[in-house]
């Protein structure tokens, strides 16, 4: 057993504080935008406070615990009818060393002090792994980023490093600054909205033959880790950003130019028939579509759109480029590992859209097999636009290109706390899912449980 403290009720209560701010400020629509049941900080190494006013941003796709968390004893993953594949996975030697991840999770809690260890550190079937959550308000659990000693972060950002890909590790941290311009465009004073609201948790203990794994996770990311022996499963990884282009501190960032060219590169690859099945004639897009998002953790999901084996060959390496785009932010020896996996379901995977499909227009796109689900969401502006500014204070950098597609010019839905607005490419949630009982490293932990490896 590791040494932190039990979740107790008022911790358990406290962390839901958001959800009842958001029906505060926002009534039954902001309720609606926490739990998931959508239209279609600071503190000390252990936690973090709840923001000083406002409704939480980050929007739908990542309400986090509530009313839909799921226990981790009750947990069966991603479904399409409820029912789980059995025998999608297995114990193997993957011949992809693990050695430097274990050896920098380990560099970095040797370099945390004793009770800020205890406050991050859990046993490796803990809630804890489910308890991750999109929304800055939300009171998390961990080591704290901007807590810790500049020695600590580095060490942090070295596991990183090694658990990640270069541009894994450059989509993480373009989050965490573009996180800190929001901050800054909002008028300041909100510790949620920085480059140090970000938290490492850890499952187990690094080890190269033992189950163990980390989570880091903050406002717009949430990259959960789980390892055994030389096998990994990044899964759930939530990526996102409000906005996705600007200058911050000098530094232009512009994020998820390759998820959406990829998605349109795919789409375009199609015949009109192709197309016809692809996108939906009946659904419309919203500012809000994921429906696997933090809490749905047991999300019932069908297959839709165009099924893999109805492409042709050209297109189904499109489809792969997609695939990798994702999964390729991961270390890269283990991403090829799951590439592996991916392709060898690729005629039941399928591909779904909706919305528009010009450059710059805000839609959704879903990849779904038995093995990988990735979900691509252009949404509506919560807390970036032009009504969105209610503070003072200059901003460190200025958007970049000018106003996207869909930006907001004011009214109801537009700008801070509104998901009733046109959707934009300057708000887009991403997550990649291991259906069928994938998720965290759930199904390897049981058959490592089961054969007493």
């Amino acid at each position: 057993m590791h040494g932190h403290s039990p979740r107790t009720p008022e911790a358990e209560r406290s962390r839901r504080w958001f959800m009842n701010k958001s029906l505060l400020v926002g009534g039954v629509a902001a309720v609606a935008t926490m739990t998931g049941c959508s239209s279609s900080s600071s503190g000390s190494a252990s936690s973090s406070a709840s923001p000083s006013g406002g409704m939480p941003s980050g929007g739908p796709g990542g309400m986090g615990p509530g009313q839909s968390e799921v226990k981790y004893a009750d947990f069966k993953g991603l479904t399409t009818d409820g029912t789980v594949v059995d025998d999608l996975y297995s114990i193997h030697s993957t011949g992809v060393s693990t050695d430097a991840v274990v050896k920098a999770a380990q560099a970095f809690l040797d370099g945390l002090s004793a009770k800020e260890r205890r406050a991050c550190t859990f046993d490796v079937d803990d809630d804890e792994w489910l308890a991750w959550s999109n929304v800055d308000g939300y009171e998390r659990k961990g080591a704290r980023m901007g807590d810790i000693t500049t020695k600590q972060q580095n060490l942090g950002y070295a596991l990183l490093g090694a658990a990640l890909s270069a541009d894994g590790v450059t989509q993480t941290r373009n989050i965490m600054k573009l996180n800190a311009f929001l901050g800054d465009y909002s008028g300041g004073g909100r510790d949620t909205l920085t480059e140090g609201a970000y938290f490492f948790t850890f499952m187990g203990t690094p080890s190269t033959t033992k189950p163990w794994g980390f989570q880091y996770e903050g406002h717009h990311v949430a990259i959960n880790y789980f390892v055994l022996g030389d096998q990994v499963v990044m899964t759930p990884t939530f990526m996102g950003s409000e906005p996705t282009s600007a200058t911050y501190k000098g530094e232009k960032i512009t994020m998820f130019k390759p998820e959406t060219t990829a998605g349109l590169t795919l789409l375009r690859s199609l015949t009109d028939a192709q197309r016809a099945k692809v996108i939906s004639s009946t659904v419309k897009k919203s500012g809000d579509d994921m429906k696997a998002g933090a809490g749905q953790d047991n999300a019932k999901l069908a297959f839709e759109g165009l099924a893999g084996s109805e492409l042709t060959a050209a297109q189904k390496e499109k489809l792969l480029d997609l695939v990798r785009v994702y999964v390729g932010y991961m270390d890269d020896g283990h991403a090829g590992v799951k590439m592996k996996e991916v392709e060898k379901h690729l005629d039941k995977t399928y591909f779904y859209w909706l919305g528009a499909t010009k450059d710059t227009s805000a839609f959704y796109y879903r990849v779904h097999s038995p093995v990988v689900l990735i979900e691509y969401d252009a949404q509506s502006p919560l807390a970036y636009g032009t009504s969105a500014r209610t503070g003072g204070g200059q901003p460190s950098g200025q958007p970049t290109g000018g106003m996207p597609t869909g930006q907001p010019s004011g009214g109801m839905g537009g700008g801070m706390g509104g998901m009733g607005g046109t959707p934009t490419q300057q708000h887009i949630h991403t997550i990649i899912r291991t259906p069928n009982a994938g998720d965290y490293g759930v199904d390897l932990l049981k058959l490592h449980l089961e054969n007493d490896h």
